[in-house]
């Protein structure tokens, strides 16, 4: 017969256990759910100061306003309002590489030039300073962007990002991923030309993978922070509609124009 190996989740008739645990009396009203999603994501139980930073991460990013990911989530609603799932994994799906991705993004962009680094990681402001500005400039002579860089908003500094930097340094989990970031918010004028803040979502990837947490993972922790703001969004929707004042916006004062063929 054929064996499907699991330490998560299993059940017998009279009990259910969960990473080796009895759920009903082991977990069930002792554990948080940001130290559980931890749990289940690492199968390790996490300190305090770990489920600290994580449970940081989660609230930065669980809603930032009307976003395309809320927008999306409420118009689908509008359209559907007897599937609510429909509804969140339509803004989940907006995910990507400009809203919740770039938690990700940034937290490989990290890795990887931490991975490059020979010897050693810096000792001194003044080395993680010289390593971030080979690797800023090194994007931008490859044409990429440095993800983390920037915010449509909050352009003289996002409010996340000191305080996760913060939340980090008091319990003691501010690693290389966060180091090489706040040096790259250093540094980065010097090719750019420009000073950009580093956003939140950022800082978000970069304290992950200081947790140790596994980088194809990182985006997922983003889309489970944002199911909690969606699920406020649809809330809100139902008391204080505005799906239907966004459709009919875009409805009645859309214009036709003569078509424009694809030219290549």
């Amino acid at each position: 017969m054929p064996e499907y190996p699991t330490a998560l989740g299993a059940s017998s008739l009279d009990r259910i256990t969960l990473l080796g645990h009895d759920l009903a009396e082991e977990v069930m009203g002792e554990v948080g759910f940001g130290e559980l999603a931890f749990w289940l994501a690492t199968q390790r139980r996490p300190a305090k100061g770990e489920i600290r930073v994580f449970e940081a991460v989660l609230a930065a990013l669980a809603d930032h306003g009307f976003t395309p990911t809320a927008i999306t989530a409420r118009l689908t609603f509008l359209s559907a309002p007897d599937s609510v799932q429909g509804a969140l994994a339509a803004g989940l799906l907006g995910g990507g590489s400009r809203f919740l991705g770039v938690t990700e993004d940034c937290g490989r962009f990290l890795h990887d030039v931490l991975a490059g680094v020979e010897g050693g990681h810096p000792d001194d402001d003044a080395e993680w300073d010289a390593l971030a500005l080979t690797a800023v400039r090194s994007a931008r002579e490859a044409g990429r962007l440095v993800p983390g860089l920037g915010h449509h908003v909050h352009k003289q500094g996002d409010p996340r990002t000191a305080r996760l930097f913060r939340i980090a340094q008091e319990e003691g989990m501010s690693g290389p991923h966060l180091s090489l970031f706040a040096a790259i918010g250093r540094v980065h004028h010097q090719v750019l030309g420009r000073t950009l803040p580093l956003n939140g979502a950022g800082v978000c990837g970069a304290a992950l993978a200081d947790l140790g947490l596994p980088l194809e993972l990182l985006r997922a922790f983003a889309l489970l922070a944002r199911t909690a703001g969606l699920i406020g969004q649809l809330a809100e929707e139902l008391r204080d509609p505005v799906a239907k004042d966004i459709f009919l916006s875009v409805d009645l004062n859309n214009r036709s124009v003569p078509p424009r063929p694809y030219d290549g």
